[in-house]
């Protein structure tokens, strides 16, 4: 006899890290298939054997009250074969096959828990993303202002250089004794010339 058991081993249930210290456990489902069989046999394989079978007769050895020979209750031929007959083993291989599945569901049982370790969760990614969005600020912010003071001494990168393209987007737009957009005051020349040869004796 052969006994075969299917043993289901339980996973933890999956976790979630949110930073922050923030975790959250979820449900875990469990689906394990499996496939058993077993073959058994006897070697040699001998579905049949020969049984001998003995001479048991027994007709002399002792005599009636006419003189007859008659047994005596021992073989006349012991150990002697007559023929022998073919006889089944009732051998045979044994095949099993099992197929199937097991699954469970594990889920955990304070919902209330469940849901504010969600908002907290939420919470934390939002704040991560403004901590982000903060420092891409402070970042460009600094590019901005280093590039600008780098342009008013006249200092840039190559063109050709492939940091050239860090402050390729930054305008220098008032610089020093300069206002943007400015106008220039351009004297009347028609009126001087007239005035010039007037003054001529």
């Amino acid at each position: 006899m052969t006994n075969q058991a299917i043993q289901v081993l339980q996973g933890p249930y999956i976790t979630n890290t949110y930073g922050a210290g923030i975790q959250c456990q979820g449900p875990t489902r469990n689906f394990t298939p499996y496939v058993t069989g077993s073959v058994s046999a006897a070697k040699p394989y001998e579905p049949y054997y020969m049984d001998p079978v003995y001479d048991v007769t027994d007709n002399f050895g002792a005599f009636d009250e006419d003189g007859n020979d008659i047994g005596d209750g021992i073989l006349d031929n012991p150990g002697d074969i007559i023929f022998s007959k073919k006889t089944r083993t009732g051998q045979k291989d044994n095949y099993s096959l099992g197929v199937g599945f097991s699954m469970t569901w594990s889920t955990p049982t304070d919902k209330k828990m469940q849901e504010l370790c969600k908002e907290a969760a939420s919470a934390n990614i939002e704040l991560m993303k403004q901590q982000t969005a903060n420092k891409r600020l402070d970042f460009e912010i600094a590019r901005l202002k280093n590039c600008g003071e780098l342009m008013l001494k006249g200092i840039q990168f190559h063109p050709k250089s492939k940091y050239y393209s860090v402050c390729a987007d930054v305008l220098v737009n008032n610089p020093p004794g300069h206002t943007h957009p400015h106008y220039h005051k351009i004297p009347n020349v028609s009126s001087s010339v007239s005035e010039t040869q007037n003054a001529t004796p």
